[in-house]
């Protein structure tokens, strides 16, 4: 069945008309932005099969190539799923630009999207103005955290040339479970020592897993 065989109350676009975007489900939405099918199958279709096998948390990470290994989903149909999502996080990335830091989960809203393979450990370090406002970040290092190989020289450097007020480690664990390594705590306490002695405070140090953070700060582990 094409989308224009459909009673009028049930195509997409004539209820986003009359109900607005809101009232259409994710699958909806896509179709709009998809537009048309395949000789098959409509377009509604493809896009209820897309978000039953995959949920839109999923679909958005999908690449190219695996956006195709679905029926209906070729090169151009895949770009546009790329570019849907990709917009978002732009606009998710803008609208935490100057984000104020108030506790760890500022912190982890602001990196949420920002790890390009959460396959990995990360270190990335936020600079911080006299308002607790991020100016910047820098990706430090990836791979396992270890005291031996991130020199305080490395991390204060960064930030003396931002003139940062204070600054806030993160990292995520690839295994979801956010609790401190014994390494989390030799590196924490390394630059907190180097912080308080060129006067650049080390806020915070947050460690992120899949739904859930670790704030050394708020664990009283900095104080």
């Amino acid at each position: 069945m094409r989308i224009h065989d459909l009673d009028p109350h049930d195509r997409p676009s004539e209820r986003f008309l009359h109900s607005g975007a809101s009232a259409l489900s994710s699958a909806e939405l896509l179709a709009l932005i998809l537009k048309t099918g395949t000789k098959g199958k409509n377009i509604l279709e493809t896009c209820n099969e897309l978000m039953s096998s995959y949920g839109l948390e999923k679909l958005a990470d999908l690449s190219m190539g695996e956006l195709q290994e679905n029926e209906g989903i070729g090169p151009a149909k895949a770009m546009q799923i790329k570019a849907v999502f990709e917009l978002h996080k732009r606009l998710h990335f803008r609208r935490n630009a100057n984000k104020r830091v108030r506790s760890a989960r500022d912190v982890f809203e602001y990196m949420n999207g920002r790890v390009p393979d959460e396959s990995k450990e990360h270190l990335f370090l936020l600079h911080l103005n006299t308002k607790n406002q991020i100016m910047r970040h820098d990706l430090i290092s990836v791979g396992t955290l270890n005291a031996s190989l991130i020199h305080p020289r490395e991390i204060y450097k960064s930030a003396i040339r931002e003139s940062a007020h204070a600054i806030i480690l993160v990292h995520n664990h690839p295994s979801g479970d956010a609790e401190p390594s014994n390494a989390d705590k030799q590196v924490t306490s390394l630059l907190k020592e180097a912080g308080s002695i060129i006067q650049i405070e080390l806020l915070d140090h947050v460690i992120t897993g899949k739904d859930t953070w670790f704030s050394f700060r708020e664990h009283s582990l900095l104080a």
